[in-house]
């Protein structure tokens, strides 16, 4: 079939960013926002807007009944859920094929294979994938086993959790019985399901997820991600390719990734995510994302696609337009995450009123924001304003590239975490790349930032020299990007 209006259920930079896309191919675009986003830049560059309840999330991008309301009052052909809130959201996918709308993204049973960490486990195994050494837990003589077989340190995982939410690290055997007890009933107090299950510790390890696009039958990988840089597990900075790393691990992790989405007949974008162990120079699976991912752009930067369209393509039922011998890779791209928050008061929130947003343009320099002068900030969301991605022939020049760009950011009106990101390309340790996620811990050691005496906290954040507004509507060349 052929899309030709498309509800966004999401907000901020990623409704914008699918906005652009359907723009451009001709596909009329339908917001779904909160009361809180109704005077947003999304919602005034949609061809039309519904209204999906009051700003929670709960109550709005949260609510699978107000989002196929939304749908159906605008006679919509399909839902793009976007990223977070219900973009992996298995009722939200059954409701729209009930209601005989096209959810743009995998099927529900893929969605629950790759949803429970467990059965995505099992896939991974199937699909002969190396996992983590671990497993589930069916009681204590099964943990002291597990335990056993792989050794301390080890970690306690919650199968409801997520980033980073759900995890204890246990060192001494004697405390392993009565951790457990203590993270299953956490697990089932937060989550709704006790479930835990053993993995071994990794000391060094790095993040690198692999892109793949596939319509059903063909598999093809769009290269590595390096997402390694995290705070409390939320990803600040990522790279494509993933540096410093080994070719031929790097070729491992194509084939594995491509693997596992042959064994699930996969449909649409994923992400398979890996556990690169440093030390023991393999690497494990994590888990899949089956939707489109934040730092989706600088793959784009890297291979010239647009995974928005080719989403769409995949949702009409089309089969893939290339394969993999049609897909190459150029050059070195890196995105920011430019939040509202304040390094130096621990990464508070910082919402408000934007009085200015000035974002940098030039040659391999791409923002993707829904942000412009007298936009809110509403408290109840993500933090994310903006991506800032930059592109260069190796990643030497975009690291050059991308210290000019911070330095042309400026915002006024709430405190954002550019400092911390002009603070980062300082460090020796990151710009000779191949980080571990336990670096940036170690650099806000290395670095602390005091709050000057009388200060209040809700400024701006970098100069504006030789300053370009970017559209607003997140233009994908001379800026232009998404996550």
């Amino acid at each position: 079939m052929i899309l030709r209006r498309v509800l966004i259920a999401n907000r901020g930079e990623i409704a914008l960013r699918i906005l652009r896309t359907c723009r451009r191919l001709g596909v009329e675009a339908v917001l779904a926002a909160s009361d809180a986003d109704l005077a947003s830049v999304p919602a005034r560059l949609a061809d039309r807007v519904v209204r999906l309840g009051p700003p929670p999330p709960s109550a709005s991008y949260l609510d699978v009944d107000a989002v196929i309301a939304a749908a159906k009052t605008a006679g919509v052909d399909a839902v793009h859920p976007g990223y977070g809130f219900l973009s992996e959201n298995q009722r939200l996918a059954r409701a729209c094929a009930e209601a005989g709308i096209v959810f743009i993204g995998p099927t529900v049973d893929q969605l629950a294979a790759v949803g429970d960490k467990l059965e995505a486990r099992r896939h991974a195994i199937a699909a002969g994938l190396p996992v983590v050494p671990g497993g589930p837990l069916d009681d204590t003589a099964d943990a002291a086993r597990l335990a056993a077989e792989i050794g301390f340190p080890l970690l306690i995982k919650a199968v409801g959790g997520g980033g980073g939410r759900g995890m204890k690290q246990v060192h001494d055997p004697a405390a392993l019985a009565s951790t457990i007890d203590l993270a299953v009933a956490e697990a089932g107090a937060a989550f709704g399901d006790p479930r835990v299950y053993l993995e071994r510790f990794v000391a060094t390890g790095r993040h690198v997820e692999v892109q793949l696009i596939a319509d059903g039958e063909n598999v093809v990988h769009l290269g590595t991600r390096d997402c390694s840089v995290q705070r409390r597990y939320q990803k600040l900075i990522e790279e494509a390719p993933a540096p410093a790393l080994d070719p031929v691990l790097r070729e491992e992790m194509h084939r594995a990734a491509v693997a596992l989405g042959k064994h699930l007949e996969y449909r649409g974008l994923g992400t398979v995510e890996f556990l690169v162990d440093v030390d023991r120079g393999t690497f494990y699976f994590l888990e899949m994302n089956a939707r489109i991912q934040v730092e989706h752009p600088v793959t784009e930067a890297v291979t010239g696609l647009d995974l928005v369209a080719e989403q769409l393509a995949v949702a009409e039922g089309r089969p893939l337009s290339f394969g993999q011998a049609d897909v190459s890779f150029t050059g070195h791209a890196i995105e920011c995450r430019i939040n509202a928050e304040d390094w130096a008061r621990d990464f508070q929130p910082s919402p408000g009123t934007v009085n200015d947003a000035v974002w940098p343009l030039g040659e391999g320099i791409r923002v993707d924001t829904h942000l412009q002068a007298g936009a809110t900030v509403p408290p109840y969301y993500d933090s994310l304003l903006a991506k800032l991605i930059v592109h260069g022939r190796d990643r030497a020049e975009a690291l050059t590239r991308l210290h000019g760009a911070l330095g042309r950011c400026a915002i006024d009106g709430v405190t954002t975490n550019v400092p911390m990101h002009q603070a980062v390309l300082e460090d020796a340790e990151f710009t000779e790349g191949g980080v571990d996620t336990a670096w940036f811990t170690r650099f806000l050691r290395d670095h602390p930032v005091t709050v000057p005496t009388g200060v209040a906290g809700s400024a701006a954040t970098g100069s504006a020299e030789a300053p370009g507004v970017i559209e607003a509507a997140g233009s994908m060349a001379a800026g232009g990007s998404r996550g």
